[in-house]
């Protein structure tokens, strides 16, 4: 089962921290996106009998990809998107198009890979592309809620794990636990809109992320994000609910 755009909830959040990032990143979107201004390319997946062939891209049916977009590039103004189209309808996609998907980002040489997704049950096949990507020294970040069980590729060690959290404003980051941080769940969305929390407020640790400096291992980018957040621990139960 795909997780694409939860509304989870845990977390704390940050002053607006960031002016634009002078620093140049290349980042890996896998989502529904198949166009953006500062994309410099851009490939659908799709499941075939045999394997995952990769097409051409369609205009994003959803806008959740293209919302993920606007708020990771929001703060600087020269960072490359590289499109991986893994799903175009509210139907799930699959583990093995999103590691093909993951595979094929990481050949275009990204530095960080975003995920606003999830999968409810660990895949091998998953597992094996994350793994690839992370023994190149590539950051991930990826989705997860912020109550019930884990998803995949959050709950893998190493990735970090963004949700939303009630507290935060645009801008602003919350630091959960090690590894884990929430960010705003409204970004972009009209008053009373729901069902996309973790995938906005995970949009907006990468949006911290490259507009806190450059790349780095993951213990050093853990920290960096961890200075960076207002708040330190989840947050209430009364404060998740009042997001919803």
């Amino acid at each position: 089962m795909l997780i694409c755009a939860g509304y989870w909830m845990p977390a704390r959040c940050v002053p607006s921290l960031l002016g634009h990032s002078a620093v140049s990143w290349r980042i890996g979107l896998i989502d529904s996106c198949g166009a953006f201004p500062t994309a410099s390319a851009a490939a659908r997946f799709v499941a075939t009998a045999q394997r995952v062939a990769r097409v051409e891209c369609l205009a994003d049916p959803t806008g959740h990809g293209t919302r993920i977009a606007s708020i990771i590039a929001a703060d600087t103004d020269d960072a490359e998107l590289v499109l991986a189209q893994v799903f175009t309808s509210a139907t799930p996609t699959s583990a093995a198009i999103i590691a093909a998907a993951i595979d094929w980002a990481v050949s275009e040489n990204v530095q960080l890979l975003h995920l606003s997704l999830g999968l409810a049950a660990d895949r091998p096949i998953l597992q094996a592309a994350v793994a690839r990507a992370m023994a190149r020294d590539l950051l991930v970040v990826a989705a997860m809620p912020a109550r019930g069980g884990p998803v995949f590729p959050a709950a893998y060690p190493g990735v970090i794990r963004g949700t939303g959290d009630a507290r935060c404003q645009p801008g602003e980051l919350s630091a959960l636990e090690p590894g884990a941080f929430g960010g705003c769940p409204r970004h972009g969305m009209a008053e009373g809109h729901r069902g996309q929390g973790a995938s906005i407020g995970a949009a907006e640790v990468t949006r911290a992320l490259i507009g806190s400096g450059g790349p780095e291992p993951y213990t050093s980018v853990v920290k960096r994000l961890t200075a960076l957040a207002r708040y330190s621990g989840p947050e209430s139960h009364r404060e998740a609910r009042r997001a919803l």
